[in-house]
């Protein structure tokens, strides 16, 4: 059983409802085997940029951001929490030709296997993890986005 917070840190407006973010998390970690605890917060780019400046050193905002916990708390799995950065999603799925609903359960999806410890540093990594990314989409109904 998962347990899957959804904030809002800007106006709700265009942005994906929490039932459809609590569905794409839970398809990843259904796809994994895995359950556990997570919050996901939406920002506008002031917040994405600082979060990204504090816990990574780079000075701009980015898509998503994953904060892995691996917390066990009175019997439950704190897995951790996302950031997803609207604006950002909004800007990159128009200059990729992307439906924009798309793009967020994709940016879902993938920040939820980096809360399961998967990443993409090697291209080894980089092609396992596209791959289950694609195999949770299809299953979603939203095609590859590779």
């Amino acid at each position: 059983m998962s347990d899957i917070g959804v904030q809002y840190g800007l106006a709700r407006r265009g942005l994906p409802a929490a039932v459809s973010i609590r569905r794409w998390v839970a398809a990843a970690l259904d796809q994994q085997g895995q359950a556990g605890e997570l919050c996901v917060r939406l920002v506008d780019e002031a917040e994405g940029r600082q979060l990204n400046r504090d816990w990574r050193g780079k000075d701009y905002a980015t898509n998503v951001l994953s904060f892995p916990a691996e917390l066990e708390i009175e019997d439950q799995r704190w897995l951790g929490d996302l950031v997803i950065c609207a604006p950002v999603v909004a800007r990159e799925a128009k200059e990729q030709a992307k439906e924009q609903h798309h793009h967020y359960a994709h940016l879902t999806v993938h920040g939820v296997l980096h809360l399961l410890g998967f990443d993409h540093q090697e291209q080894a990594e980089a092609l396992e993890m596209e791959t289950l990314e694609a195999e949770v989409l299809a299953q979603l109904g939203i095609s590859n986005p590779y």
